[in-house]
């Protein structure tokens, strides 16, 4: 059993391929939403990238919670698996608390075009900002320690607060 054809592969190496992934189901999802309808993208193929992508961002925020980072790291990727896992949670509870007030207090209770402001606007506007921004600074970190040629401090077994100033 000399270990042929089993590669095992590192928790910070899982996470960051996850992350990658991530972000290219956030890029097709944009565009699908935004040009897709036009071109006709089947609403089903749509669901099933937002299934996968919340999926991918509960697995990046429990992946990062076992890993041994810094703060700074442990914080971004977690922004990041958390705002990927909130964006089809709450659009999805945007549309069962719009039908569900819909079906008890009547097709008037929103107004004449009224809709769910709450879960609206953070399926839409809040967790994809935090999305990006948590993405953006997350890779600015990984390719910044690649650059250097230096593996990231989970790798070197860094303690949690190691990013915190020394005196």
């Amino acid at each position: 059993m000399g270990g042929k054809g089993h590669m095992k592969i590192s928790g910070s190496r899982a996470r960051n391929v996850i992350l990658l992934v991530l972000v290219l189901i956030f890029a097709i999802l944009a565009l699908g939403l935004t040009i897709g309808r036009s071109l006709g993208l089947p609403f089903l193929v749509l669901a099933i990238l937002a299934i996968v992508f919340g999926l991918l961002g509960v697995f990046l925020t429990v992946l990062t919670v076992r890993l041994r980072e810094t703060k700074t790291q442990k914080t971004l990727f977690i922004l990041t698996g958390v705002s990927a896992a909130g964006i089809p949670v709450c659009a999805t509870l945007h549309n069962l608390v719009h039908g569900l007030f819909i079906s008890i207090f009547g097709k008037r209770f929103w107004g004449p075009s009224g809709d769910e402001p709450v879960f609206f606007v953070l399926a839409i506007f809040v967790f994809p900002a935090l999305f990006l921004i948590g993405a953006a600074a997350s890779c600015i970190i990984l390719l910044k320690a690649r650059k250097t040629g230096s593996i990231t401090e989970s790798q070197q077994g860094a303690s949690p607060d190691a990013d915190k100033p020394r005196r």
